[in-house]
């Protein structure tokens, strides 16, 4: 207990020196000096420098040992799988991004293979080195059949012996978790959610989808399903039926990314871009929430509603304490549309939960893909009674 706790504190804090961490340990000199000979000799923790020219006498610093492990995170979509490796501190040592639309002939075990190789190599790297990786894809895989749910549009994910295939040809211990749960990984552990056991995540890019957190655990559903809530119906929208089919639902038509250039349009919104639709609808999102009058700022408060309509069937079965809004399609409004939303579900809903714009914008999916798997390795690596 005694050493991790010391590893904790240099994670945290960063250099150390032996009467630093027996301070904050509340452990005796000898005893702390005991312990960081015990983590040196088994290579988690190295000397890096002195506190010279510090008031006080010189001193000889600590620090956790960044390559005594290594973890993997792979962020899954229909159009590229975006590898990264961390050291065992968290520093992020290399990314790399695999486009997959053209390689429609080579298998998803392949394409996941080439993906994390790129990225171990660019860290110097090689696969043996990596303890553990975690995969985000959109859906989940069902614990009970080992298939990938409500992601059908994820080409070539749905073969029953994908696991099976992956575990041989990674030599790595490997966690696949849906990929709205692993940005509130990210929130809960370096943004918005920070001190919040109690959360509710929404979020709206490629896919809308949410991800609940009690507890401080992330609730992931019979199926893995919790938080598929792109098939919620919804009013406002026709009634959508064999859903798994269709992907798709009612509040994914009426709010997903897809979904805002038509509704933009409807209400008149000229100039609607084009590209991936993701970026349109961030471009219009961005455009709206700077609009004073006319389309744009009727374009907002539609979309807005849109997204408090869902918001407040969630609110009203959970009643959770707060509301991340995350996905480049709501993180482009920023603080207008979240008020607005605010606004409207304060009307729809009974409970009247605090909402927040998310915090970790740059890769959330692979930030919380690199949390995940770097929790369970320090876990792993740390547990010096082994």
């Amino acid at each position: 207990m005694n050493d991790r706790a010391a590893l904790d504190l240099l994670l945290e804090h960063g250099p150390l020196s032996r009467t630093k961490i027996g301070k904050l340990t509340g452990l005796s000199k000898p005893t702390a000096s005991q312990l960081l000979a015990r983590l040196e000799a088994a290579g988690l923790v190295v000397a890096t420098g002195t506190t010279a020219g510090l008031p006080g006498p010189s001193a000889q610093l600590y620090t956790v040992n960044a390559r005594a492990a290594f973890a993997a995170a792979l962020d899954v979509t229909p159009l590229r799988i975006r590898a990264a490796v961390a050291n065992l501190t968290g520093e992020v040592v290399s990314e790399f991004e695999l486009p997959t639309p053209g390689r429609r002939t080579v298998s998803v075990v392949g394409q996941v293979a080439d993906a994390l190789d790129g990225a171990v190599k660019g860290a110097g790297l090689t696969r043996s080195d990596i303890h553990r990786a975690v995969i985000g894809t959109p859906g989940a895989f069902d614990p009970s059949t080992g298939r990938l749910r409500y992601a059908s549009h994820l080409p070539g994910w749905h073969s029953p012996a994908l696991l099976d295939e992956l575990a041989a040809e990674l030599p790595m211990p490997v966690e696949y978790e849906n990929d709205v749960n692993l940005v509130a990984v990210a929130e809960q552990r370096l943004g918005a959610g920070q001190g919040h056991e109690n959360f509710m995540l929404l979020w709206n890019e490629e896919g809308l989808g949410a991800a609940v957190v009690i507890g401080g655990r992330l609730h992931r559903g019979f199926t893995g399903g919790a938080g598929e809530v792109g098939f919620l119906p919804v009013p406002g929208t026709p009634l959508v039926r064999r859903v798994i089919k269709a992907n798709s639902g009612g509040f994914q038509e009426l709010a997903g990314a897809q979904s805002l250039p038509r509704l933009a349009r409807e209400l008149g919104v000229k100039d609607i871009g084009q590209g991936h639709y993701t970026d349109v609808a961030s471009a219009l999102v961005a455009r709206a929430a700077e609009a004073r009058s006319g389309p744009y700022r009727d374009f907002l408060k539609a979309y807005a509603t849109a997204l408090a309509t869902g918001l407040a069937s969630m609110v009203a079965l959970l009643d959770p304490e707060l509301i991340v809004l995350s996905g480049e399609a709501i993180a482009a409004g920023g603080e207008p549309l979240r008020a607005r939303v605010q606004t409207e579900l304060s009307e729809l809903a009974a409970s009247r939960p605090r909402l927040v714009l998310g915090a970790v914008r740059e890769r959330p999916v692979l930030r919380g893909a690199l949390e995940s798997a770097l929790a369970t390795t320090r876990d792993e690596v740390f547990d010096t009674s082994r």
